[in-house]
């Protein structure tokens, strides 16, 4: 409703099919105007001939614009003088007539040109909403084409990784050539749902089952459960959701290839909110940590990427021992990245 009446408003001054129409219904109001002041006669005090009508000239100059307030305030004028200043039913002029009119002159011309340029100034703010509407339109169609195409090279780039892959004879360097494959597609699936032209960030307890999915899907395994837990309503901030989206992309590939290398598991996805800190917590079922394993120290690339991210956004990583069995790998981040 509220939006509604600023359109209206934003429209006035009205312009009617034919002008003739804006000056007919002006000619509306001011005998709606003397009717109502000959009904308030026995109820006024003298001295006051132009009560009534200065709503007729406010309404007019409102609605139709400054012409047609002019055309009010001329014709409510001369019946006010006419009709209610003595001598009554004349155009007598006298030193007190001539202050009544100059009062009333005043106070419409004011009434009129305060009503034009507050509706002047509200046609330029309607313009520039509607030109800020189009810049915003137009730069999130730019920002969606951006990405579009950002996420079309990533996965060129991913395809040309895959394909150079069949002409290289070495198994390591075949297994690096899939993981860099794997991760660049990663990257671009994840930039093509995380990032949005308005800013605002990502509610986490919708994206991690979807992105869990994915990671799934792309390791190629069904005999993998992954559940996912985290606040509702929690949102994340954009530059902290990727890394974030990286890190548990990772890790649970990193369970998914070395927890369950030749049986079907289970990976538990927690992400804990408390004091505007967050804990992330993946554990897996699986075979568990080799001796004497330490993080960034080992030959998992994956890994590494992990602690590298997590140092940047000045948290910590931590992959332990579960406590049963499995691993459990722990991304703690300070309160600035909720939002």
């Amino acid at each position: 409703m509220q939006r509604t009446n600023a359109r209206f408003v934003e429209r006035l001054p009205l312009v009617l099919d034919r002008p003739v129409y804006a000056y007919a219904l002006t000619l509306l109001f001011c005998a709606a105007a003397m009717m109502l002041r000959y009904a308030a006669e026995p109820l006024l005090p003298t001295g006051y001939p132009f009560v009534t009508f200065f709503p007729a000239v406010i309404l007019a100059s409102f609605l139709f614009g400054v012409r047609p307030g002019i055309f009010a305030a001329v014709l409510c004028g001369s019946l006010s003088w006419y009709v209610f200043i003595p001598p009554f039913y004349s155009f007598g002029f006298n030193p007190a007539v001539a202050v009544a009119m100059l009062f009333y002159t005043g106070v419409v011309t004011i009434d009129i040109l305060l009503i034009h340029f507050m509706q002047r100034a509200n046609f330029n703010l309607a313009v520039e909403r509607e030109r800020s509407r189009a810049l915003a339109e137009n730069r999130e169609l730019l920002f969606h084409e951006l990405q579009h195409r950002v996420s079309n090279n990533l996965q060129v780039v991913a395809a040309m990784l895959a394909f150079q892959r069949r002409h290289v004879d070495h198994d390591d360097a075949r297994k690096a050539l899939d993981d860099a494959s794997g991760r660049v597609a990663l990257v671009g699936r994840i930039s093509r749902a995380l990032y949005d032209p308005s800013g605002q960030g990502q509610d986490i307890a919708a994206f991690l089952p979807r992105l869990t999915a994915d990671v799934v899907e792309a390791s190629g395994r069904d005999d993998v459960t992954v559940t996912t837990t985290a606040p509702e309503g929690l949102v994340i901030e954009p530059e902290i959701i990727v890394p974030l989206a990286l890190i548990v992309a990772e890790s649970v590939s990193n369970a998914i290839e070395h927890g369950f290398p030749d049986r079907a598991g289970q990976v538990d996805v927690v992400l804990e909110h408390q004091g505007g800190a967050l804990s992330l917590r993946i554990a897996d079922n699986g075979q568990g940590l080799p001796p004497g394993f330490q993080v960034g120290a080992g030959d998992s690339m994956g890994l590494r990427i992990a602690h590298a991210l997590a140092a940047q956004l000045g948290g910590r990583f931590a992959l332990t021992p579960g406590v049963a069995s499995g691993a459990v790998a722990r991304l703690d981040l300070p309160p600035r990245t909720a939002c």
